[in-house]
């Protein structure tokens, strides 16, 4: 697929505080040579209005059917809540677009299957938002370990905190208390660091695993009103990598007073810790301690500017601008580097694991 410019239409904006606002127009935008924001949906077409007039986009449709339906549109971009992924890619992809999709992709592991078998039944390329992989933190605690800096990995472990699914939360966020809603501690940020994990250690072919609902109810901050809440705020994990070393995670929900991600990396030569204000590995700015062979303490590792230059400083649209610009290079190239539909399965399944594994109280093989 050869184009000057790819046509994107975006489903999801409410200026100044939506995930696409933040992230994606920025990221967009920093991508203008491949990439032309045409138009904007949102529930009403009034919303849609106020959208387009507030970030300078050019067209407010008057519904996602009509976004999805145009000509105009080369990719459609979801970033709107969980549970209406499914029916908004799916009408996304029957009608030939290419499909940029927040994670998690879909309300569940069938749904992801589903969207994905639809993708390649289709042709389509389908991108899911697992950016914290491209961080370049991320990608040069990879190099680090490819170029043995500690050796072979021995061990690993990961405590984070959630900031959400804690004592209190916006009303804006209170879906998020609904674990039906399929936008947990577990999908959400576990599912994010997951991804990065992932592409720096290999895979996870067994685990065990504990949610607990330690809180039941959180306060709206607006309002003061007690609701519910269903989604766990504990997540605790026991992994066995693909290369035989023993991983432990603990999510824990609510805002951190303390650690908001520690993630420790021993090997045979050396140590490595990645530590960030929150558990969200995919929106904060991380560093790197190491110590390699004969130091004795851990000491900062500067990230090299190579893996910085030429990218937003900010990490929220910096990394969704890493997956942007993977994204025009597979559609011009025929390449897939950005993180796919099939991706985002192999994830919802590790995520099913970790429910299974709780709920049945047996180690899970994957």
């Amino acid at each position: 697929m050869t184009k000057d410019r790819f046509k994107v239409g975006i489903v999801g904006i409410q200026p100044g505080r939506s995930w696409g606002a933040m992230a994606h127009l920025p990221a967009l935008r920093a991508l203008s040579d491949d990439f032309e924001i045409v138009g904007v949906a949102n529930t009403s077409h009034a919303s849609a209005q106020t959208a387009a007039a507030a970030c300078g986009i050019p067209r407010a449709f008057s519904s996602v059917a009509e976004l999805v339906g145009s000509p105009e549109v080369d990719i459609v971009v979801v970033t709107v809540k969980v549970p209406h992924h499914f029916e908004i890619v799916s009408a996304a992809i029957q009608a030939g677009k290419q499909v940029y999709c927040e994670w998690p992709l879909g309300n569940g592991l069938a749904e992801a299957q589903e969207l994905a078998r639809l993708a390649q039944e289709k042709g389509i390329l389908g991108v899911v938002g697992t950016q914290a992989r491209f961080a370049p933190e991320v990608e040069y605690l990879s190099a680090l370990i490819a170029d043995g800096f500690i050796g072979e990995v021995l061990s690993s472990s990961l405590v984070a905190s959630g900031m959400a699914w804690g004592a209190t939360v916006e009303e804006r966020n209170a879906y998020l208390l609904d674990l039906e809603n399929g936008a947990t501690m577990l999908t959400i940020p576990f599912g994010h660091t997951m991804a990065a994990v992932r592409t720096v250690l290999g895979g996870i072919i067994e685990l065990s695993a504990r949610l607990a609902s330690r809180r039941t109810t959180a306060n709206v901050i607006e309002t003061g009103e007690t609701r519910p809440m269903t989604s766990h705020d504990q997540v605790v994990v026991d992994c066995l990598l693909d290369n035989g070393a023993p991983f432990s995670i603990h999510y824990r929900g609510g805002m951190p007073r303390g650690t908001g991600l520690l993630w420790e990396i021993n090997g045979s030569e050396g140590d490595l810790q990645v530590r960030g204000e929150n558990g969200h590995a995919q929106m904060v700015r991380l560093s790197i301690h190491g110590a390699s062979h004969a130091d004795t303490t851990l000491r900062p590792l500067e990230i090299p500017d190579s893996y910085l230059a030429g990218w937003p400083q900010d990490p929220v649209p910096g990394n969704v601008t890493r997956v942007y610009a993977r994204m025009a290079a597979d559609l011009r190239n025929g390449t897939r580097t950005a993180p796919t539909f099939d991706d985002a399965v192999a994830l919802h399944r590790l995520i099913a694991a970790v429910e299974t594994a709780a709920s049945t109280g047996c180690r899970v093989s994957l």
